[in-house]
């Protein structure tokens, strides 16, 4: 499946990863670049930052995760991967963000806009912190995805959800929403 804009995370930790950031504070200019490309899903923020951690670098962060069948691709968007190598990449997110930069990515993902906020966000049972990210493709239903982390107290809870040739982007967001609900509904 294309990646879309689910790619973005793994272009947050692979940045945060790098030698260069990883034990430094982050400055305005590096949060200009991450905070949008995360809480916005921002393409052009997404487009620089993959031309610092090139193709080299998301592969580190897929061998980190555990992910098996992820492959970049010239265009970001157009990376290969399944919705097994997002839960894994979900479920170990926290861990793969350096320890300086913990909080801020969390939050990152904890904070994406209120006009992004469809499919699984609009579901979270009572009680469940989610950190999350949607990739979809254009606005044209031909990608709708998501993944996420849902944590209460220790317990903690990852789901991907990949779709594809959706006739719109309003009903692919009612999937992920339909199928979302009906996975966590023991979770309530």
């Amino acid at each position: 499946m294309r990646t879309a804009s689910l790619i973005k995370t793994m272009l947050m930790l692979a940045y945060l990863r790098r030698e260069d950031v990883r034990f430094r504070p982050l400055g305005a200019d590096q949060k200009a670049l991450l905070d949008p490309m995360i809480r916005k899903s921002d393409n052009w923020t997404a487009t620089r930052a993959r031309s610092i951690v090139g193709d080299e670098g998301l592969r580190r962060v897929a061998r980190a995760a555990g992910m098996r069948s992820f492959w970049p691709a010239p265009i970001w968007g157009g990376s290969s991967t399944t919705a097994r190598d997002q839960a894994v990449l979900f479920q170990r997110v926290e861990a793969l963000l350096p320890p300086r930069h913990r909080a801020y990515g969390m939050r990152l993902l904890r904070t994406i806009v209120p006009s992004q906020r469809w499919g699984v966000a609009r579901v979270v049972p009572d009680g469940w912190r989610i950190y999350f990210k949607g990739g979809w493709g254009s606005g044209t239903g031909a990608v709708d995805h998501q993944a996420a982390l849902l944590v209460r107290g220790e317990r903690r809870v990852t789901l991907a959800i990949t779709t594809t040739a959706n006739p719109s982007h309003k009903e692919g967001k009612v999937t992920l929403r339909g199928i979302s609900a009906r996975l966590l509904r023991g979770l309530r």
